[in-house]
């Protein structure tokens, strides 16, 4: 069986026809899926999502490129997580990839936005036990800092659609954190980041589409969707030289493990 540890059924590509993904799941042994909520006022709509098939669990949180939305507190994030479908804090980090560098003041501001929430994200999630989905871009530095500074070794979590370096992830892995690969491990110029896919250890990887983006080779260009997490596990397999079949049970064990999925 297959996991696909991060996805956005709720997006419209793929909620308006809910029930073909999840009929292509089953097609292609993918037995779970993690639905990932980008903003609090989206967040119902993920959450009932979820709540229609017992393969699908839940995040709560607010990623750092939506800044027209509410700023989430502690109380509300744990509050919402209460929720036995909801299994993660996130997504949540730092991206800093559009920033005006052009505006050092608005630079400068809108890192101490992603900062500050982010910080609250960690909180939460150290008050509710449940462990943070992390997104990282052009920020690796602060993110690592700010997950150290914040205690987020108490709670885990895992750094998603990984495209960092080596020692982003090692750094990652020595507070006890999971990494995990997308499509783009398939991608005919990702040479540096199969690299690191094969220095990560097998029992601290996880895979996943990020879909409706990122498609796997050979899909690349079209709407990704959870059953694609296959090829993703197929690529994984050859860079560590190990059977599809490990892979696939492996990464199962970890997804299950890290967000205490009893079921």
């Amino acid at each position: 069986m297959f996991v696909d540890s991060h996805c956005h059924l709720d997006f419209p590509e793929l909620a308006e026809r809910f029930d073909t993904i999840l009929e292509n799941m089953a097609a292609n042994d993918v037995g779970r899926a993690l639905c990932i909520a980008v903003t609090l006022p989206d967040f119902p709509r993920v959450l009932a999502l979820a709540e229609r098939d017992r393969r699908l669990h839940a995040s709560v949180g607010v990623h750092p490129d939506h800044a027209d939305t509410d700023e989430p507190d502690v109380d509300t994030l744990v509050r919402l997580a209460a929720h036995p479908k909801i299994v993660a804090i996130g997504e949540t980090g730092l991206d800093y990839y559009r920033e005006p560098r052009e505006d050092e003041a608005a630079c400068r501001a809108l890192r101490e936005r992603q900062q500050q929430r982010f910080r609250v994200h960690i909180r939460a999630a150290r008050q509710t036990g449940k462990p943070l989905v992390v997104h990282t871009r052009s920020a690796s530095a602060d993110t690592i800092r700010l997950l150290r500074e914040e205690g987020a070794e108490a709670c885990g979590g895992v750094l998603h659609c990984f495209t960092e370096d080596w020692e982003t992830a090692k750094a990652a892995l020595d507070i006890g954190f999971y990494v995990s690969f997308s499509g783009i491990v398939t991608f005919r110029n990702a040479e540096p980041l199969r690299e690191v896919a094969a220095r990560v250890p097998i029992e601290r990887l996880l895979i996943e589409t990020d879909s409706p983006y990122l498609a796997p080779v050979p899909f690349r260009g079209k709407t990704n969707e959870p059953a694609f997490v296959r090829h993703v596990a197929e690529r994984i397999a050859e860079i560590k030289g190990l059977p599809l079949a490990q892979v696939a049970d492996r990464t199962t064990e970890n997804y299950l493990n890290l967000f205490k999925i009893l079921d």
